[in-house]
């Protein structure tokens, strides 16, 4: 058995961060933050240039215009969490703590753009003709230490998320496996026994956090990965710095250097781009990409209607208990007017459920449309006088959104109060707390939304959605080995979830990141998969 590596505290890593201390200002280590005041304000983005980037309609940033070359810092800027954030791979929960993990660690597989499992740390896999065990092989890969990635490292990196007394992301995703059963072949070999058969069980292995650490490890304030870059230093809200790691098994990044800063307002990143501040800047708006056509001091990549927008209600209290009130949600809001005015067009309404365009999504279902009347009786029969909707400038249009579906609902007669909360606790909050939030997310299976959020013991379950008939139901599609039976099974779910369900899904964006134009190798592909935030395939001129 490996000892555990030791972590070698940074100074300042868990060092709270001071209100000051975003891009402009600089923190007592000396480092640079975000910050709208120091930059231009939001008012001035379109008066400051002479229309948006060139937004990539088929691709990234163009690798032919530049060989690629080795060298040079990215800085990359993100929303933050605060205090919040975290190094942890298995607690990301953060745009920001994804891309860091990403850097970092590496998972057995990760997702392509069409939601398929692409095997990485694992070389392959192979189910038994009953599929309820999985023979994984690992390709030859290290540790940032020098430690090879051993099964060892995969078996106590997954009973680690599946503790009974932590709720990790991945762990509704890593249920189906008997760990106990599980076992290491040999040091490359993983055999893992399942509690039921599991066609689609490589999701699992590309599930959101479902990162491979060494084993042993717990303290990551100096965390060791196998990923493409290597640790340096950690603020949280504030800063992170990584490495290149030249023994990569995917092969060494092009960069030295990778640093994340945080600007939370959309605002600051773009300005901090235009500025030169930074080279990349992560989750743009429509507004700010055509506010930026024909403007040669940006370049726009754009990954078509791979953001959900929506707002999430509270199904376990009042008013959002009575599904009468969700069903005058459901018709009250006008998708059409939101997604013009809030991501000027570039994108496709929703119908209230997660995954347009994925596999399995439910397409037959008919298009929910806006019925004032209809709304509003079902409201006055429910008694419900006001409301209170949670926001925050958390994502592009966030508030926006919800001016407007403020006025959407308060056309039937509802008086709405909008709660600006605390960006940098806003996630955490609206988990448990409130009655209707602004909520988006980025990409993944259908399957992985329904058990990250969607099941009894889900542990990012905003809507609260707790029907031990639905969990009952999401274990018998997960169980069953033909396709065409499983997927009568997905209709039926996402069929209760339109019906019964908590998310209002107003709309699908384009996921909008902006680059220097000396930047290249930065991919079109939605939040959460493969190529998305893969600075280790970038380079600069």
């Amino acid at each position: 058995m490996r000892e555990p590596r030791p972590n070698i505290p940074s100074p300042e890593s868990d060092r709270p961060t001071a209100p000051g201390e975003r891009f402009g200002k600089r923190s007592a280590a000396g480092r640079p933050a975000l910050r709208r005041r120091t930059v231009l304000g939001a008012a001035g983005i379109a008066a400051s240039v002479s229309g948006a980037a060139v937004l990539a309609g088929c691709g990234g940033t163009d690798p032919a215009s530049s060989e690629p070359r080795t060298g040079g810092t990215l800085r990359a800027a993100f929303a933050g969490g605060g205090a919040d954030e975290t190094l942890d791979p298995h607690r990301v929960n953060l745009f920001a703590d994804a891309a860091r993990a990403k850097a970092m660690f590496d998972k057995l597989a990760d997702l392509g753009s069409d939601m398929a499992a692409v095997p990485r740390l694992a070389e392959s896999w192979e189910p038994d003709a009953d599929l309820t065990v999985w023979t994984i092989k690992l390709r030859e890969a290290a540790f940032h230490d020098g430690g090879p990635v051993r099964a060892a490292d995969v078996l106590y990196s997954y009973n680690r998320i599946a503790s009974p007394d932590e709720t990790f992301r991945a762990k509704s995703d890593l249920a189906p496996i008997d760990l106990e059963a599980s076992r290491a072949v040999d040091d490359s070999t993983i055999e893992f026994v399942l509690k039921y058969p599991l066609a689609e069980f490589p999701n699992s292995l590309a599930a959101f956090g479902a990162y491979i650490v060494p084993e042993g490890s717990d303290d990551f304030t100096s965390p060791i990965g196998s990923g493409p870059f290597k640790f340096a230093s950690f603020t949280p809200g504030s800063e992170f710095t990584a490495e290149r790691f030249d023994d990569h098994w995917d092969g060494a990044a092009r960069l030295d250097r990778l640093q994340i800063v945080v600007a939370d307002e959309e605002s600051a990143r773009i300005n901090a781009l235009l500025g030169g501040q930074v080279e990349y800047a992560h989750d743009l708006s429509a507004t700010t990409a055509r506010a930026n056509e024909g403007n040669d001091a940006v370049t726009m990549v754009s990954s078509p209607g791979s953001n959900m927008l929506g707002f999430a209600m509270k199904t376990d209290r009042a008013p959002f208990d009575d599904p009468r009130v969700r069903q005058a949600m459901f018709l009250l809001c006008d998708r059409d007017e939101l997604l013009e005015s809030v991501v000027s067009g570039r994108g496709q309404i929703g119908n209230d459920l997660f995954g347009l365009g994925f596999e399995h999504y439910a397409s037959a279902i008919p298009q929910r449309e806006r019925d004032l009347a209809a709304a509003t009786a079902l409201l006055a029969e429910a008694g419900v006088q006001a409301i209170t909707l949670d926001t925050a400038d958390v994502g592009s249009g966030f508030t926006e959104a919800a001016q407007i579906f403020a006025e959407q609902v308060r056309e039937a007669g509802v008086d709405v109060e909008i709660n600006e909360r605390n960006a940098d606790t806003y996630w955490s909050e609206v988990l448990t707390e409130g009655q209707i939030a602004s909520y988006r997310s980025g990409a993944m299976p259908i399957a992985s939304h329904i058990s990250q959020r969607l099941l009894t013991d889900s542990p990012t379950n905003v809507t609260q959605w707790h029907r031990a008939d639905f969990d009952d139901l999401y274990l018998e599609l997960q169980s069953t080995a033909d396709e065409t039976e499983r997927e009568v099974l997905y209709q039926e779910i996402q069929q209760r979830l339109h019906d019964e369900g908590g998310y209002l899904v107003w709309g699908f964006a384009d996921w909008i990141v902006g680059t220097l134009p000396g930047v290249h190798g930065v991919e079109q592909a939605p939040a959460n998969t493969l190529e998305w935030a893969r600075f280790d395939k970038v380079w600069m001129d």
